[in-house]
């Protein structure tokens, strides 16, 4: 879930189904707080201007692709699931990456969504597509020696998943838009954790775990030199690379924590409310939130340490939230939530055991008192995206939740049935 530093200091209607994992108590007592104490502040820039302004010279001087000519152009085959991968159970579909992003250490999947999350219909211009975000760790043995001198970022995967028997994929790398020395139009990784995503229209929610939500639009991304592994920006040579990566996304907007201090550790979309709206879900190693780990945006009146899912209102026009101040926010005494999705006022989490313990997909409901295992996860589960079985195309006799798992040689983006059965 956290980078190995944080690792190191902190070391549809459900059914009741396999028993909780041993990490996950058999009851998780919920309680509704006072939402209006958590606040967004949009920004549309960064130190080195606009990011319009940025992402406009960036365009002078690459060739701007749309989503659809990357998903086209995917050059990786990932794997059909045939059944549940790891500990997983009420499996629906799913796959696992190829071989090298299998054994690769360095690159980490955390977040999932869907184009089921992008557009209601299941559809993104006429494809169906799943999104997966990665976050780079150099240090991966606790070994200096072993230690990757540089950090790449985030990267982000866009799955074709038009044949679920033979998807294929592509990396694309997350950037910020920049400036050199010099003035010349650049761009540089993003240091993140990518601890959840969500796709909504032509949008992309990264969670900020310390500040809030980065915002990425995929109608601006470039084509870039790939002949430079090491190097992200404009290069002395003048041309722009990207790790080795053919294309860029940069960031577009930002909405900052302006209210109580909340850790963005994932997201969850909701297209049940009216209007939809976006769930925020905190981690804890032990059932007791930490912010003294990171340089939190924030205050701390009326602060609590318990876990939290709070939730903003979307505007379903221009796709962004209506509303900066939180509509609702619970709490509930639930340890390793490492994603949460809801449907009005029910909510599913996914609940990690560790690198040998089972995951669990848990449900309450905000005015409830405790949270019940749905069905068991994979081992390292991770972020959460909700599959309405109304979305044409895909068809699913009933609604499905995705899940990613993280673990190297174990990893699968899978989705399992939401009533567990």
């Amino acid at each position: 879930m956290t980078r190995r530093s944080i690792i190191k200091g902190m070391a549809a209607a459900p059914a009741v189904g396999i028993a909780a994992n041993a990490l996950a108590p058999a009851t998780a007592h919920a309680a509704t707080i006072t939402p209006g104490r958590f606040r967004l502040a949009g920004r549309a820039s960064n130190g080195y201007g606009t990011f319009a302004a940025l992402n406009a010279g960036l365009a002078g001087k690459l060739t701007k692709v749309s989503a659809s000519a990357v998903i086209a152009d995917t050059n990786r085959k990932a794997k059909r699931l045939t059944s549940a991968p790891s500990t997983a159970k009420a499996f629906q579909t799913g796959f696992a990456w190829d071989d090298a992003d299998q054994k690769v250490k360095y690159w980490i999947p955390q977040g999932v969504s869907t184009s089921a999350d992008a557009y209601s219909s299941g559809y993104y211009n006429g494809e169906k597509v799943v999104l997966v975000s990665w976050y780079f760790e150099g240090n991966t043995d606790d070994d200096a020696a072993l230690e990757y001198p540089l950090d790449k970022g985030m990267r982000l995967t866009f799955v074709d998943y038009n044949s679920a028997a033979a998807p294929t994929y592509r990396h694309v790398l997350l950037v910020e838009p920049s400036k050199t020395g010099s003035g010349a139009h650049s761009f540089k990784p993003m240091r993140k954790h990518a601890g959840g995503i969500m796709w909504y229209g032509d949008l992309l929610y990264v969670t900020d775990t310390y500040k809030g939500l980065r915002v990425f639009d995929l109608r601006t991304l470039f084509k870039v030199s790939a002949t430079q592994a090491n190097v992200c920006g404009l290069h002395t040579d003048g041309t722009y690379q990207g790790y080795g990566y053919d294309y860029v996304l940069p960031q577009s907007y930002a909405y900052d924590n302006a209210g109580t201090v909340l850790r963005y550790s994932a997201i969850g979309l909701d297209r049940a409310t009216n209007p939809d709206s976006l769930v925020i879900s905190e981690y804890s190693k032990s059932g007791t939130v930490s912010y003294t780990d990171g340089d939190f945006n924030g205050t701390n009146t009326g602060r609590t340490t318990t876990p939290k899912l709070v939730r903003w209102p979307l505007d379903q026009t221009d796709r962004r939230p209506s509303s900066l101040t939180a509509t609702e926010a619970v709490t509930v005494k639930q340890k390793k939530i490492q994603g949460a999705v809801s449907r009005k006022n029910r909510h599913y989490l996914s609940v990690s055991g560790g690198p040998e313990a089972k995951g669990a997909l848990r449900t309450f409901t905000s005015t409830g008192s405790t949270a019940t295992t749905v069905t068991n996860l994979a081992v390292g589960c991770e972020d959460l995206s909700f599959h309405s079985k109304d979305a044409s195309g895909w068809a699913y006799s009933e609604s499905v939740i995705w899940n990613v798992s993280e673990y190297d040689k174990t990893r699968y983006v899978y989705a399992v049935r939401a009533d567990g059965s």
